[in-house]
């Protein structure tokens, strides 16, 4: 996959991710200049996290001002077209997801190429899709998506950094076969949203009977 396939595919992600931000901070009464900054907040923090952890130099945030373009663009069209969409989760949900399955690739394919070892690169590839999605619901003061017990969202970019991490190491990793991967991964978010799919839960727990003697 060349530089410039990688490059629009983490563009993409910045923006379906800056969106959901956006949406959340309309939901929130926020204004547009809180709006534009939980979109890139959410939309740019996976990606320095990512480039701070392999030591990539200054963020591609901060060094590619093309990276600031997706979030104004997101602030924008929210704040153009919000009074047109409803105020529920579900557009959130699905440019999350969006998000999520385009940095859960370009994170494991940047940790590749910068060296890392293929479990390095799945965790880094997982840390760069999730890392976004966690500031932006710490700081709206939501429930982190990544903590909701009743939703799979660690799981999907799970999957799809590992894919990505397989796919590079065996040459068959390209425009095609990336696009496939992040599909997937979207498909998963998206059914295991629609379905309530959860992970088992860390313990047994069983509630007592507070009336019983």
């Amino acid at each position: 996959m060349n530089f410039d396939v990688a490059l629009t595919l983490d563009l993409l992600g910045v923006f379906f991710f800056a969106v959901s931000g956006c949406l959340l901070a309309a939901r929130r009464g926020f204004d547009i200049v809180g709006s534009l900054l939980l979109g890139s907040l959410v939309g740019l923090g996976g990606g320095v996290i990512r480039d701070v952890i392999i030591n990539a130099g200054v963020p591609a945030a901060f060094s590619q001002p093309l990276y600031l373009v997706p979030p104004v663009l997101a602030a924008v069209l929210v704040h153009l077209l919000f009074s047109r969409v409803e105020l529920g989760g579900r557009l959130l949900i699905i440019f999350d997801a969006g998000g999520l399955a385009l940095f859960c690739v370009t994170g494991a394919l940047k940790a590749l190429d910068a060296g890392l070892n293929p479990v390095a690169a799945i965790l880094l590839g997982v840390t760069t899709a999730v890392g976004g999605g966690l500031l932006r619901d710490i700081t709206a003061n939501e429930v982190p998506q990544l903590f909701d017990s009743k939703d799979l969202y660690g799981i999907p970019a799970f999957v799809g950094a590992g894919l990505t991490t397989v796919l590079f190491s065996t040459g068959m990793l390209n425009l095609v076969t990336g696009t496939a991967a992040a599909v997937a991964v979207f498909a998963l978010r998206i059914l295991a949203w629609h379905f309530g799919w959860h992970a088992p839960m860390a313990a047994r727990c069983h509630r007592r009977d507070a009336a019983r003697g």
